[in-house]
C-alpha cells in the first residue's frame, strides 16, 4: 500500500456494501484502502469523524446551467462552482445555454474552458449543443471532450439557441448514434405548446395551463421513438410529468437507450401551494400537482427514473418579476445547486428512503450516465471526493447565505433536513476562501 495522505475514520459510509463503518484511506487522490473501522491505516492527516455524521461520495450534478461567459450575471463559475461545494457537489457538467457564445462548436467550447480555467472550486465537464445548422459540428465537439449534446424541441428561452423539429432530431440522433455518443433533450412539445393557453398574469394555474402534461408526454414519446428507430442514446432532462413513467418504462423493455432525470423542485414543491405571484417558482416544465410529485416517487423508487440533478437555471433577480408577480414574462428557472442534498433527503426520508439511495440518485446514476466511472462512489480506484453529511440537523434556507449569484430561491425560508459540514476533492477538503482547485474534466477523463 502506498504512503497514505488521509484517513477517514468513520462510523457512517455510504459504500456498494450499505451503509456500513469503515476506515478510508486516501493516496495521491484516490481511495487505496477500505478497512474495517478499527484497522491500522496511519496518514499524515486523520479525519475522525462522529457518528451524527455521514461520509458520502461527492455528488454529481450533470444540469447546471453557469452561464458564463456572456450572462455573467446571472451566475459565473466562481460563484456556482463555489455554491456546488457547499451542497456536497464535487462535479458539475455545464449546460451549453444560456451562455454567449452558446458550446454549439469547438471555437465556442474553448472560450467556455478559458472562462473556467482558474476559478473553477470542484471539476467541471461540459455538454455541446445541437442545433439546426450545427450537424457538421457535432463530432468535432465529441472528439474535444463534451460529455454529450443538448437539444431543445421547442424554444429555449434564447433565441441563440433555436430547437430542433422532429425530423430535424432523427437526423441529429443519427450522427450522433454514429460516433456513440448521448443526445439529453429538453422534451416539452413545441406545437402543443403553442396551442395551449397563453400565459400571463399572477395565477400560477394558468401558468400551470400553459405548460401541460400532454405537450411533455408527446414530445417524450417522439424521443423514444426517433432513439427506437435511429438506435442512438438518449436522455430525458427534468422529467415533471409523471404520465409518461409508464411509456419510458415500456421503451426500455423494448430496448431503447434511455435515461431519465428529475429533480429536487418536482419531488419537493407542489403545485398547489405555489400563491399568485411566486415567480420564484417558475420553470419550464412547470411543478404540478401533489399526486404528481408522488408518482414520480414512484417512479424514482421503481428504478424508472434514474436519477436526481438540479437543473440549476438562475438569473438576476429583476428579470424574475418579482415586483410584478407575472408568470407570463418571468424568467423560468430554478436556483437550487447548493441545496439540492438537504432538499431530496427531507422528502426522501418522509418516504422510507435511506441515503443509500439518495446517493445513487445523485452521484452514482448520474457519474455513470456521465461516464464518470470513477466519481460518485466510495470504492477502491475512485477519486477521493466526498461529502461529510449530517443527516439529522436541520436548517431553514436563508438566501442571504447561499453561494450563487443573486439572491433568489423557491426554497427561501424552507426547513431541510441534512445539512453539509464539509466537502472533499482528490483527497483535500475545498476551503471557498482559498484558492481553487477544480480541474476541467473531458469526456473519458476520471
Amino acid at each position: 500500500m502506498p504512503d497514505l495522505d488521509v484517513v477517514f475514520r468513520a462510523p457512517r459510509v455510504v459504500t456498494a456494501a450499505g451503509e456500513v463503518a469503515r476506515c478510508i484511506g486516501v493516496a495521491e487522490g484516490r481511495i487505496v484502502a477500505i478497512e474495517p473501522l478499527d484497522a491500522d491505516l496511519q496518514a499524515e492527516r486523520v479525519v475522525a469523524l462522529r457518528e451524527d455524521v455521514v461520509l458520502l461520495p461527492g455528488l454529481v450534478d450533470t444540469h447546471v446551467h453557469v452561464n458564463e461567459p456572456g450572462r455573467t450575471e446571472w451566475e459565473g463559475f466562481a460563484s456556482a462552482t463555489r455554491a456546488a461545494a457547499a451542497g456536497g457537489i464535487t462535479t458539475l457538467i455545464d449546460m451549453p445555454l444560456n451562455s454567449v457564445p452558446p458550446t454549439t462548436n469547438t471555437s465556442a467550447l474553448e472560450v467556455k474552458r478559458k472562462a473556467a480555467e482558474g476559478q473553477s472550486w470542484v471539476d467541471v465537464g461540459f455538454w455541446g449543443g445541437a442545433l439546426p445548422d450545427n450537424l457538421a459540428d457535432l463530432r468535432g465537439l465529441h472528439d474535444a471532450g463534451v460529455f454529450g449534446f443538448k437539444c431543445f424541441l421547442l424554444h429555449s428561452g434564447v433565441d441563440e439557441f433555436p430547437h430542433l423539429e422532429p425530423e430535424q432530431l432523427e437526423r441529429a440522433l443519427r450522427e450522433t448514434a454514429s460516433f456513440g455518443a448521448l443526445m439529453i433533450v429538453h422534451a416539452e412539445d413545441a406545437h402543443a405548446i403553442d396551442r395551449a393557453a397563453t400565459p400571463h398574469g399572477e395565477s400560477y394555474q394558468d401558468f400551470l395551463r400553459s405548460r401541460p402534461r400532454g405537450a411533455e408526454n408527446l414530445a417524450i414519446a417522439q424521443v423514444i421513438e426517433s432513439a427506437r428507430w435511429t438506435g442512438a442514446r438518449v436522455h430525458i432532462l427534468h422529467l415533471s410529468s409523471s404520465d409518461a413513467l409508464p411509456m419510458i418504462a415500456s421503451a426500455r423493455r423494448d430496448g431503447v437507450q434511455l435515461t431519465v432525470e428529475t429533480c429536487p423542485h418536482y419531488l419537493s414543491f407542489t403545485a398547489e401551494e405555489i400563491p399568485d405571484g411566486a415567480t420564484q417558482f417558475k420553470c419550464c416544465p412547470p411543478i404540478r400537482e401533489a399526486a404528481n410529485r408522488e408518482l414520480l416517487w414512484k417512479g424514482l423508487g421503481d428504478g424508472v427514473i434514474d436519477m436526481v440533478v438540479s437543473d440549476h437555471s438562475p438569473c438576476i433577480e429583476e428579470l424574475k418579476r418579482l415586483d410584478i408577480g407575472d408568470f407570463g414574462v418571468a424568467w423560468g428557472g430554478i436556483a437550487s445547486l447548493q441545496l439540492g442534498l438537504p432538499a431530496v433527503w427531507t422528502e426522501a426520508r418522509k418516504r422510507g428512503y435511506a441515503l443509500t439511495d439518495v446517493v445513487r440518485w445523485m452521484a452514482e446514476s448520474p457519474a455513470q450516465q456521465a461516464g464518470l466511472l470513477h466519481k460518485g462512489r466510495i470504492a477502491l480506484g475512485s477519486a477521493a471526493d466526498f461529502c461529510v453529511f449530517a443527516p439529522d440537523e436541520a436548517a431553514v434556507v436563508d438566501v442571504a447565505n447561499l453561494q450563487h449569484k443573486n439572491p433568489v430561491s423557491a426554497y427561501c425560508g424552507r426547513a431541510l433536513a441534512g445539512t453539509v459540514r464539509s466537502t472533499w476533492l482528490n483527497g483535500v477538503q475545498i476551503d471557498i476562501g482559498d484558492e481553487p482547485r477544480g480541474r476541467l474534466l473531458k469526456r473519458g477523463m476520471a
